[in-house]
């Protein structure tokens, strides 16, 4: 076990700022949905949620190709060409009118960002173990959460100031603010004894040694399931509150107020879980997450939405209990993964998204009229996450 050092909160900002990169990059043109759908001639709501749900495909993918290079030529190189490719990514989303083009341009964004997103993680695990990595992760997330709580807000401001292009040229703006700050001002955290010399074999060599570790896979699969469910919220809200609810002015205020009920979780979990660990506090989060879809489902089951403050409640609810599972379940998978975090990261980040993308359309499809379908698979994934911790605890390593 590597000394805990003493929490640099610097250290912690900057690693919440590249993974915010991310965050911006999705939140912040939710409003804009329908705006750049008549732009590119598409009114169907289908196609705008591509927008937001196709990034995380390259977020994946990016992953298992960037995140295994960073444990061999270092964090901080790999962060710079994931810039790179965001910076060509969003020119390009900007430079055209066809909407299979920018579809194109949001993979390859997610394809850069997934270098921040991964590389954020991996240099936590490079510096902390155990239950400490847990509460740093937390605190990460905590910090992260701060950015989808203004930046749908800050989505329509520059909407309504300038125009939909103007939410990318902010993110590209933001982007290099924090490469800056993270050139200037972090150092490279992997150390001479855990770099891994690159061969071809490199990512093959990773993956086995990733999938010898059966808990490192499981809670990957719990993080892809809650992961996924909870893309469906993101893709589908300015949808449900816009056209079910009819609260297009009010859209970017409410979900600003879900988002504070995920960074409430997370700075709960980051004060409890040294204490309690984060196997426990995982746990009775997702069986709270299982049992809020549960309650939803059966008292309104005939598909007619409730009001707009028991709905609210629901999901507030429902997404404090979002805030104990994802730091937990992420750190659980990558404790054993120390000697291999760069590609551990990857593929934890890769498999999770691959699970989650079809999820998000799968689901998503349904969410036209009503927020059951919306219920049904946190529910159905719930369900999913809770049977897989116990056959984990009680089966797998018995």
């Amino acid at each position: 076990m590597q000394n805990q050092p003493k929490l640099r909160l610097e250290f912690v900002f900057l690693m919440a700022a590249l993974m915010s990169i991310v965050a911006l990059s999705i939140d912040a043109l939710l409003p804009a949905l329908p705006e750049i759908g008549a732009y590119l001639g598409t009114k169907n709501s289908g196609d705008q949620q591509k927008l937001i749900t196709m990034i995380f495909l390259g977020l994946g993918i990016g992953q298992l190709i960037l995140g295994p290079l960073s444990d061999s030529f270092g964090r901080k190189p790999i962060v710079y060409i994931g810039s790179i490719i965001f910076m060509f990514a969003t020119y390009l989303c900007l430079s055209t009118n066809n909407l299979e083009i920018v579809i194109l341009g949001r993979i390859l964004q997610g394809f850069g960002l997934s270098a921040m997103r991964s590389i954020a993680i991996s240099m936590v695990r490079d510096l902390y173990d155990g239950d400490y990595m847990a509460k740093i992760l937390s605190i990460v997330v905590m910090t992260f959460i701060l950015v989808p709580v203004i930046a749908p807000t800050l989505g329509q401001w520059l909407l309504d100031l300038f125009n939909w292009q103007a939410i990318f040229i902010f993110n590209l703006i933001f982007g290099l603010l924090v490469l800056l700050w993270f050139w200037l001002r972090q150092e490279e955290t992997l150390k001479k004894e855990h770099v891994i010399p690159f061969t071809w074999g490199l990512y093959l060599n990773g993956t086995r040694e990733f999938f010898k570790y059966k808990d490192a896979v499981a809670y990957t699969l719990i993080s892809g399931f809650i992961t996924g469910s909870f893309m469906v919220w993101l893709s589908t809200s300015q949808q449900i509150f816009e056209q079910q609810y009819k609260l297009k002015a009010e859209f970017p205020y409410i979900f600003a107020s879900l988002a504070i009920s995920v960074g409430l979780a997370t700075f709960t979990n980051s004060r409890i879980v040294t204490k309690y660990g984060m196997w426990k506090v995982g746990y009775w989060g997702t069986l709270g997450y299982t049992i809020i879809s549960l309650l939803f489902v059966v008292l309104f089951n005939d598909g007619q939405n409730p009001g707009i403050l028991v709905f609210v409640l629901f999901c507030a609810v429902q997404f404090y209990a979002v805030g104990f599972i994802f730091g937990n379940m992420r750190a659980l998978a990558m404790q054993p993964l120390g000697h291999i975090a760069g590609i551990g990261a990857a593929i934890n980040g890769f498999i999770s998204t691959v699970i989650a993308v079809p999820i998000a359309n799968m689901i998503g499809g349904f969410v036209y009229e009503s927020v059951l379908p919306l219920f049904i698979g946190f529910l159905g994934f719930g369900l999913l996450s809770f049977v897989t911790l116990l056959l984990l605890k009680y089966v797998i390593k018995k």
